[in-house]
């Protein structure tokens, strides 16, 4: 995956954001339509993750996080859970060499239960050797759900708080953030989920509170740097607030 060429400002119009979130819905659906087995959406999906990943470094993105596998994934039929695993391995060990050379920095979170040691191996191993990357950081949020990381992190308080470690006057959102699995990276500016669905499915909830939403109706497998393009030119049309007035809005 050899580093793409620097975007052309024409070609976005104005400056993207600085960290992009994606829900990557419809593998089994664009598999469906084309009377093909669910395992060869998923497969088709992970060229669109290679597609997206260049994108991002030529758009200059410094953070783009994939909702890779959720904690709720666990429910799908064994044979394709076994499948997406049998992905995860195969990205890693394709991808790993090139994503280090182009300079990017692989970064993991969710939960490590359920997940086979051979896989974890992998996933720390492209970790450690990505850690002082700076061009472009890939958070794959994998075995991930956002319920329990949320619910993980007040139980760290808590049990600092128990161990006479933490005044609970101290507790504000600062530490909240810091307790979660995305501690240190930023919020994201834009939310893409493609397939039409219009819903974050455990995804980020925390950390999405100011963040814009761009619903596409294309199918992962489909998402390519024309649809990578369109959902950030949709961004720089909003108007960001956080709660408070522009100029726009009081002009």
């Amino acid at each position: 995956m050899a580093a793409a060429p620097k975007a052309d400002d024409r070609t976005l119009g104005l400056t993207p954001p600085r960290h992009v979130a994606i829900i990557m819905d419809g593998n089994g659906r664009w598999a469906k339509e084309r009377g093909l087995p669910r395992t060869l959406g998923h497969r088709q999906g992970v060229e669109a993750v290679r597609k997206a990943v260049r994108t991002a470094i030529e758009f200059e993105i410094t953070y783009l996080t994939i909702f890779s596998f959720s904690s709720e994934n666990w429910k799908r039929p064994v044979d394709e859970v076994d499948d997406l695993m049998g992905l995860m391995k195969r990205f890693i060990r394709r991808d790993l060499a090139e994503l280090h050379k182009a300079g990017v920095c692989i970064r993991i979170i969710g939960e490590r239960q359920h997940v086979d040691t051979e896989l974890m191996a992998l996933i720390d191993e492209a970790v450690e050797l990505t850690r002082g990357n700076d061009r472009l950081t890939l958070v794959i949020a994998f075995n991930y759900g956002s319920r329990g990381e949320i619910a993980k992190a007040a139980r760290r308080l808590a049990e600092d708080v128990a161990a006479g470690k933490l005044d609970p006057a101290a507790i504000n959102v600062e530490r909240m953030a810091n307790a979660l699995d995305t501690s240190g990276i930023p919020d994201p500016d834009l939310l893409i989920r493609t397939s039409g669905e219009m819903r974050l499915s455990n995804f980020l909830l925390w950390q999405t509170a100011y963040s814009e939403f761009v619903f596409l109706d294309c199918y992962w497998p489909d998402f390519d740097k024309a649809a990578f393009e369109d959902a950030i030119r949709e961004f720089r049309s909003r108007e960001r607030r956080f709660g408070g007035l522009t100029k726009r809005s009081t002009g």
